[in-house]
């Protein structure tokens, strides 16, 4: 892409950079006949659609020489790389290549049941096991295989029918003792056991709760449309609940989770088909994402109806499961871009969602003409508003949809900056740094914890009609979160009848200062917020970054110039219109009488005091270097006593040149408080996470689902040491996931039923 873009002569792209919607048609012309007749562009198509050079082409050498190195790590004992080199062959293994007995990808998966058996992940060695019969079913060593994981399971009934068809395919007569000496074993076994264990279900894929508010969209005269509800709603209400129109994983998470539900991969994850680049967490995900059913050799039927009649309606029952029916009511995403192009390997994801919203339309074969068509998604776009950079990129994009899809039309582009202010970042909840935590949540860990950090890993992008109409405010009253790929809106406070549902775009009160936030959305989503974090006085812009008083009898804050621009007049409104309760954290910050003088940088805003800021600048990024050296040691695990007392000093430098609710304090705080877990100190580690909460209790509320996040590192460290106020954190950051997630709390962060335990 940046070699084509650098190849448009400057007078096209300003062309594009100025040009508005009714000039779409012929910036659009101009371009597409630029590289109509520019010889690299069509070599590089040729690149791409040539199977010779296709980005995702099956090879059946390529999947041989992984296979072969998956060999060579198992004969080693390297368990975990022969997995990774077994999933690369079967990603790159031609799905055709083979009869029946000699199939490349039922071998492959075998051979990965094979390392997931010794690995002791029963579970997913069953799947593969399964799978490889799908394709094979007179594979002897697969139902061997799978009779031992059923086994292990304690599944001994179905381990015992395993066995016996492994027996009736089986053609060597040692073959036949061997799995004779095995049957024995477990046979011996499931006497020995007085309670069967039951094969365990995911119980959290589903959770039955439907939204019960009724939403209506409203024209808001400086915010276009919105959410509103028709009756009161109380915190913690599934407001909305909706499937994606279009969804898209990103590039960065491509190896480590699903390309369809964007939950994370298995260890015996299944790729696609007909192309090498997706991965899917289970066959009916990649149905659904492609929409091909295992093939099953027309030899099935013999071996089955030679069977005694229960051993073949089990053996039908594995060969023929539910992987291998399921069906999809919804459009195929991946299959269109399938069989050696995927294009989502090149082009930007808002690029890629639009060309899944074309596909539909062509798929659906609807009469209606494609403007009509995109009317119809009411997605809001501010093309005159972007950049000449992404109205070039937009341009880009459609010349390379163009030869793919044959539908050029300006629409094309209106779609892909619909797709960049409209399109949903999805996100999942991850806690890290916990030892030895399992899928299996098994007996809380000896060893120490470190503290757990909960972030929020981006995994995809989608479009949701819906929720494209719920507006933004830097202090949202809705959260919004995903359960696979289905958005769901839950209300974080009262909102009364008639009352604006709105969600955050990006960073809310806390995160960043006002300027900050404003510049950011102006530039991602094109629009000035006016939201009430935006136009009116709040305590978490002031101190934020703020220096403190040179008056240590003084709470007030000290703002330099950049934070001044934007907060004076904000501050003149509040203090001439409103009142403030002297208990108020906001009138230990400002003087309640008349502040507006003291508006100015260097000037307390409580008393009036002035302090130089060149010095205290210089001061805290002395400071701030060595709590970079400390950050750097955590990662690192090298801690030394140097370091933690040259942060300490630095975080004394902090607190007497910045205000006590600065963020960087609480950063500081924070880092000190891993350190010293990692050494196992842990008292002052909780002391520096207590400090840091009570700074974060502040810029946000007490409530909000930041204070939950850091209350597990707290907790954590609690546990760790038998610390009985641990039941306290835990409740308290289960009823702050309550409010915002509700019944779907466990679901999104499992970690904290194991913090339960």
């Amino acid at each position: 892409m940046e070699t084509l873009k650098a190849a448009i002569p400057e007078g096209l792209k300003r062309m594009i950079g100025d040009s508005t919607v009714d000039d779409l048609r012929a910036t659009s012309s101009s371009l597409h006949s630029f590289f109509h007749h520019f010889e690299p562009f069509h070599q590089l198509l040729t690149e791409l659609v040539d199977p010779k050079h296709a980005l995702c082409g099956k090879s059946k050498d390529a999947a041989l020489e992984s296979k072969q190195l998956g060999n060579q790590c198992f004969s080693k004992g390297n368990y975990a790389n022969a997995l990774d080199f077994y999933t690369q062959a079967l990603r790159k293994a031609p799905f055709e290549d083979g009869d029946m007995e000699n199939n490349l990808v039922a071998t492959l998966y075998i051979n990965r049941a094979t390392v997931l058996h010794k690995m002791s992940l029963l579970t997913e060695c069953l799947r593969d096991c399964t799978r490889a019969l799908q394709i094979c079913p007179s594979n002897a060593k697969a139902w061997y295989r799978r009779g031992k994981a059923n086994a292990s399971l304690g599944n001994y009934k179905d381990a015992m029918c395993d066995l016996n068809m492994a027996k009736t395919v089986e053609s060597s007569l040692n073959g036949k003792r061997q799995i004779e000496s095995e049957q024995k074993n477990i046979f011996d076994q499931c006497k020995s056991t007085s309670t069967v264990r039951q094969r365990k279900e995911n119980t959290l894929t589903t959770v039955g709760e439907v939204p019960q508010v009724m939403l209506q969209c409203v024209a808001i005269p400086e915010k276009g449309r919105g959410m509103v509800s028709s009756n009161d709603i109380s915190p913690g209400s599934l407001a909305h609940s909706e499937e994606p129109y279009a969804v898209i994983i990103l590039k960065q998470c491509r190896e480590s989770h699903c390309h369809y539900c964007l939950n994370d991969l298995p260890a015996d994850r299944v790729p696609c088909r007909s192309c090498s680049v997706p991965l899917y967490c289970s066959q009916q995900c990649q149905t659904q994402a492609g929409g091909q059913v295992l093939r099953i050799f027309p030899e099935v039927h013999s071996i089955i109806e030679k069977l005694p009649s229960d051993l073949g309606e089990y053996a039908d029952k594995v060969i023929q499961g539910h992987d291998s029916k399921c069906e999809t009511e919804n459009i195929t995403e991946h299959k269109h871009e399938c069989h050696g192009v995927n294009w989502s390997a090149v082009l930007p994801s808002e690029v890629v969602l639009t060309g899944r919203i074309l596909a539909r339309f062509l798929l659906e074969r609807t009469s209606e003409n494609i403007t009509y068509f995109v009317e119809k998604l009411e997605l809001s776009h501010c093309y005159e508003h972007m950049l000449p950079e992404s109205k070039l990129l937009n341009h880009l994009a459609l010349v390379f949809k163009f030869y793919v899809i044959f539908c050029l039309t300006m629409q094309v582009v209106i779609i892909i900056s619909q797709m960049k202010v409209n399109c949903m970042t999805v996100v999942r909840l991850k806690s890290k740094d916990a030892c030895g935590l399992s899928n299996q949540f098994g007996d809380f860990p000896s060893c120490p914890y470190l503290t757990s950090n909960v972030e929020q890993v981006r995994v995809g992008k989608a479009i949701y009609k819906a929720g494209s109409l719920f507006n933004h405010s830097c202090q949202p009253n809705v959260h919004a979160y995903f359960i696979s790929r289905n958005l769901c809106i839950r209300t974080t406070k009262a909102i009364p009848a008639e009352g604006h549902l709105e969600l955050s775009y990006g960073p809310q009160v806390g995160f960043w200062d006002c300027k900050d936030r404003l510049n950011f959305l102006k530039e991602e989503y094109m629009f000035q917020c006016q939201c009430t974090g935006c136009s009116e006085v709040n305590l978490s812009d002031i101190v934020l970054n703020a220096f403190c008083c040179v008056n240590s009898n003084c709470f007030g804050a000290v703002l330099d110039s950049r934070v001044v621009n934007c907060e004076k007049q904000k501050i003149k409104n509040f203090m001439s219109h409103l009142k403030i309760d002297k208990n108020d954290d906001i009138h230990k910050v400002l003087n309640q009488n008349d502040a507006s003088h003291h508006i100015q940088p260097g000037y307390c805003l409580k008393c009036g005091s002035y302090r130089d800021l060149v010095p205290s600048r210089a001061a805290v990024d002395k400071a701030l270097i060595f709590i970079k050296r400390l950050q750097d040691a955590i990662l690192s695990k090298e801690i030394l006593n140097t370091t933690i007392a040259d942060a300490l000093r630095s975080l004394r430098l902090l607190r007497s040149n910045l205000h006590a609710y600065n963020r960087l304090i609480a950063e500081a705080e924070d880092n000190l408080a891993q350190a010293f877990c990692l050494l196992g100190e842990f008292q002052l580690c909780m002391d520096h996470c207590k400090a840091s909460i009570k700074i974060l209790e502040k810029l946000y509320h007490p409530d909000d689902i930041v204070i939950a996040y850091e209350l597990v590192k707290l907790c954590s460290i609690q546990l760790s040491v038998g610390d009985g106020s641990a039941m306290d954190s835990i409740n308290r950051i289960g009823d702050i996931f309550s409010c915002y997630y509700g019944l779907h709390a466990d679901l999104v962060f499992p970690y904290l039923q194991y913090l339960r335990r």
